[in-house]
This record gives structure tokens, sequence and C-alpha cells, in this order.
């Protein structure tokens, strides 16, 4: 089989060598006579998956002992009502910063459930660009402060975070989450969906600090209650079992390769050589986003006009490079290259780039 490059902003690549290890180990999981998925979750087989797998997170990213790490369903959007349901009730307020799609959908949530302040819109822009993150203050006593990392729809990703001093700092990080390394002990909740770097879709990971956990109501249901599923080590209902395997496979793959840092380097080289593409081919190609925020995961690009644009997508398709069409809210092109995108597929793409505008341009 001849595997294509997938540029798709999620599901997304993954690791190959990661897909052969569970198509060889899916049927008969180490020689236990059946699939780890028909296993008991609450048996020492899957223990030490799920055990392993937070480890990994701890390990990667130096998560400190007072932070809680949970395995949920639901994927971002279920966090987009959780989240203000076990911290902003009793008429509180929370700080949000629109700075796309995801980031308006959380917020348009937590409106349902009490008070928000928007500390910095970026819809007067159409979401092409992003603050300085030390112009950005939270409002003193505001029950938390969300964050969207990086926009898969704009391509815009923050660089730097703000200051929210006292207030706690939230983060949506589902299309950047274990590409780069953050500081944790900035933030008192971080969430992301594993289907862009992590893994498959069907798990989303929280990261928490544990004293949170005494601000959540009484009156909550009690799968959206945080205490629930941090009390019972994620396994107060049946856990993705699947999805939290292959999660752990891939951060097996990523501690090979080298970790965060290596993951920084690599997501470095596979951008760079996409946005010199872009910048080099005199204005043939452009891309809305300055570039002190331009996404190292989602890069976001334009042509002329919408014909030039789907003649380029169907001579992508030819060349085995798919998934490179805009979100249709903005039209264009858009390229995502995950952790597990090889450099070779950027290379596949600017080649194209470059072909492509010699005979049109």
């Amino acid at each position: 089989m001849t595997r294509i490059f997938n540029f798709s902003a999620g599901p997304s690549i993954l690791p190959v060598s990661v897909l052969e290890k569970v198509r060889d180990e899916f049927v008969d999981y180490q020689g236990n006579g059946m699939s780890l998925v028909e296993m008991s979750h609450r048996g020492k087989v899957y223990d030490n998956v799920h055990n392993g797998c937070v480890a990994l997170i701890r390990e990667l990213l130096g998560v400190p002992e007072n932070y809680k790490i949970l395995f949920l369903a639901g994927g971002a959007t279920l966090q987009f009502g959780m989240i203000p349901m076990n911290f902003l009730w009793g008429g509180k307020t929370a700080d949000f910063t629109l700075t796309g799609a995801w980031a308006q959908k959380a917020c348009n949530d937590a409106k349902k459930i009490g008070k928000v302040s928007i500390v910095w819109d970026g819809k007067p822009g159409n979401y092409q660009d992003l603050p300085d993150p030390k112009t950005i203050k939270a409002n003193p006593g505001s029950a938390y402060f969300h964050m969207t990392s990086n926009e898969t729809i704009g391509g815009v990703q923050w660089q730097s975070w703000p200051d929210t001093g006292k207030v706690p700092l939230f983060c949506d990080m589902s299309s950047d989450f274990m590409s780069r390394r953050f500081p944790i002990e900035k933030f008192s909740l971080v969430y992301a969906g594993a289907q862009k770097n992590a893994g498959p879709a069907g798990a989303t990971i929280v990261i928490l600090r544990e004293d949170l956990l005494k601000n959540c109501p009484e009156s909550i249901v009690a799968y959206l209650d945080y205490r629930l599923h941090a009390k019972g080590n994620s396994l107060y209902n049946t856990p993705p079992v699947f999805t939290i395997w292959m999660i752990k496979l891939t951060l097996e793959w990523l501690k090979g390769k080298g970790g965060l840092p290596a993951a920084e380097k690599m997501a470095e080289e596979r951008s760079k050589i996409i946005y010199d593409a872009i910048e080099s081919s005199q204005g043939f190609y452009t891309c809305p986003v300055p570039r002190h925020c331009r996404s190292k995961m989602n890069l976001v690009f334009r042509m002329r006009t919408e014909q030039l644009e789907s003649s380029f997508l169907e001579e992508a398709k030819k060349r085995k490079l798919e998934g490179l069409k805009g979100h249709r809210s903005v039209g264009g092109c858009r390229a995502s290259v995950y952790n597990a995108m090889p450099v070779d597929g950027a290379k596949a793409l600017a080649q194209l780039m470059a072909d492509f505008a010699k005979r049109n341009g």
C-alpha cells in the first residue's frame, strides 16, 4: 500500500509504526488471547496501559504531582460546557479571549452557565491576528481566564502566554498539545482532544491543578463532575480504552524521537518549508496571518481566484497530498502539519506549490 500525505486538520495523520503495532496486537493483545478492547477496564492488563499513559504525559510535559491527569469523552466540545458547569456557577464571571471559531464556541457555552467578560476580540480583524500577550490582563476576581492556544481554522497560534496573576488560566490546547513545551505551572487547567498530535479521536486529556476541585458545585451531575473523575483515576465509567492505548503508543513514539524538544524542532522545520514556499512565490500565494502569530500546526494560504485554488487541490490529490482544502467557513487552502507528518510531506507540498505557481503565475 502507498500511503498519502494527510494534511487534514483532524482526525489527523498518525505515526505509521504506531498503526502497525496496533494492527499486530489488536486481535491478541500481548498473548492474552483477546483484544485489549475486550478486557475489563479494571483489570491488571489495562491498568498498566492506563497508568503508563498517564505517566508518559506527566513525564513529557513535566506535570507536577499536584495536577490530576484525566481522560474524558466528548472531545474539547464537552469541555466547553463542563468547565463553566464546574467553575462558573453562582453568579461568577470568566474572562475570554476570542481568537477564532473554537474560542467563540467555548465562550458561547460559558454564557449559558454564567457571566463572561471579553478581554480581547479578534472578530473585527476576521480572527487573523493575535495581540501581544503582555497587553492582556485578567479582571481581578474572575473565576478563570480562558484562551485557545491554536486556532485550526484561522491559522493563528499564541507564541507566548499572558500573565493572569491570581486568576486561574485555562487553555484549550487541542490542536498544538504535545507539539511544544509550555510552562504547565502557569496554567490551572489545560485540555486537548487527542486527535491532532496525541492519538486518534475518542479521548480528551484534561490536566488540572488539584486545588481547583474544591470549587466544583455539589449540584453537578455525576459525569460532568471533575471530582469523581479525579478520585477514580478516570475510571468512574468505562474509559475510551482503544484511544488511550493509541495515545500511549503515540507518546512512546514521540519520546523515542526526543520528546517535546524534538517535536518543536520538527514543527519549526515543516512549517518553515511551507511558509518559505508562500513567501518566495512573489505574491502567487498569500498568508493572511502576520508572522508573529502564524501557526506551526495549521498553515493557511490563498491564491488570487477560487478557480486556481480548486485546480491546485485537484493537482494535490493527483500527487497524493490530501486534506489541503481550507475550512468551509473561510475557504482557501490549509496544510495541517502535526507531529506525525514527515518532513518529506512538507517538502512534497512545497514542490507542488512551486510547480503550480510556475505554470499558472
